[in-house]
């Protein structure tokens, strides 16, 4: 799966999101301050529990009002489709996209969100579609045929994952719920934090793919790290400054960080005995220590709800490795 939608221009989608998202043949990896309320255009956005449709929410493709709740949703964006099922709008949802997983209930379809196709989509009759990305300004074309469409690209924090939850629980007539995901995040994610100690400062390398691509502290993913005390050293790599940078084995081996965490074990098999044959690595502390974290690829590369998975892994890492 990919990274869905955190990637950068490399990667076609977190496209926009993480690096935004890296879009790999066949691989699929992705990218947080917490404890904030999300944003004033985000919460003015959101119905009152029980207020009646039309409602106007401020996605990413600007001001979005739906005449009344929808029963057609299309997703096509695997972070979209999570979040609609978690604010209990998934018997809502009659189509996703091929990369769409999670629930293991959802209806998948052949549609692309990496190449979304406007004749496609009106085929399944929606009367709301979600994208995480305007790609071949679809949002127009479908604007045109009287489809509305919300665009929710990659997050960069985690207030704006937050945000977002909340737009689609507004959208879909269940503002009330999504509002008790976002509460119940913020206050697992806030406990998680809290309790990882920090004074060691561990360093660690996440890897998005084999390439190797990493993320630093500015992305959504590094952000999350951040909580708990790490020190990336991605941030030293040369070209950094784009948030993805690509590492160069000997960088990797120079820097020998004290935690391992793999985006890429679904998509390329990678584990602590893949990465002990790569020449040099076989001697750094992570793989020595048996520190080498592998992550499921889908939680590791979407900004949903299931963050707090991802959360509670960095969380036991770090205790593990503190103890």
């Amino acid at each position: 799966m990919p990274l869905e939608d955190f990637v950068s221009p490399l990667r076609t989608t977190f496209a926009g999101a993480l690096l935004g998202v890296v879009v790999l043949a066949g691989c699929g990896q992705t990218d947080g301050t917490t404890g904030a309320a999300p944003s004033e255009s985000a919460t003015a956005s959101a119905p009152a529990a029980g207020s009646a449709f039309p409602v106007t929410v401020q996605a990413g493709n600007g001001a979005v009002t739906i005449a009344k709740r929808p029963e057609r949703i299309v997703s096509l964006s695997p972070t979209a489709t999570e979040t609609l099922y978690a604010v209990g709008a998934g018997s809502q949802v009659t189509a996703v996209d091929d990369q769409s997983n999670y629930p293991a209930e959802v209806p998948k379809t052949s549609l692309s969100g990496f190449k979304p196709n406007v004749e496609a989509i009106v085929e399944a009759k929606p009367d709301l579609v979600v994208l995480s990305n305007d790609i071949d300004n679809v949002v127009a074309g479908l604007t045109k045929v009287g489809v509305p469409v919300i665009v929710e690209p990659a997050a960069n924090t985690l207030d704006e994952a937050y945000d977002e939850i909340i737009d689609l629980g507004a959208a879909t007539g269940n503002a009330e719920k999504a509002a008790e995901v976002v509460a119940d995040m913020k206050r697992e994610i806030d406990q998680l934090a809290a309790a990882a100690p920090k004074d060691k400062k561990l360093t660690y390398y996440h890897e998005l793919d084999t390439t190797p691509y990493a993320a630093t502290s500015t992305t959504f993913l590094g952000q999350v790290y951040g909580l708990f005390g790490l020190v990336n050293v991605a941030d030293k790599a040369p070209d950094a400054a784009g948030g993805y940078p690509k590492l160069s084995a000997e960088f990797v081996v120079k820097a020998d960080p004290e935690l391992i965490f793999l985006g890429d074990t679904k998509c390329c098999g990678q584990n602590k005995d893949a990465l002990a044959k790569r020449p040099g690595w076989s001697g750094l502390s992570a793989i020595k220590n048996d520190r080498v974290i592998e992550l499921d690829d889908d939680i590791a590369s979407r900004w949903g709800p299931r963050v707090v998975d991802l959360a509670k892994m960095i969380g036991e890492a770090v205790q593990k490795a503190a103890s």
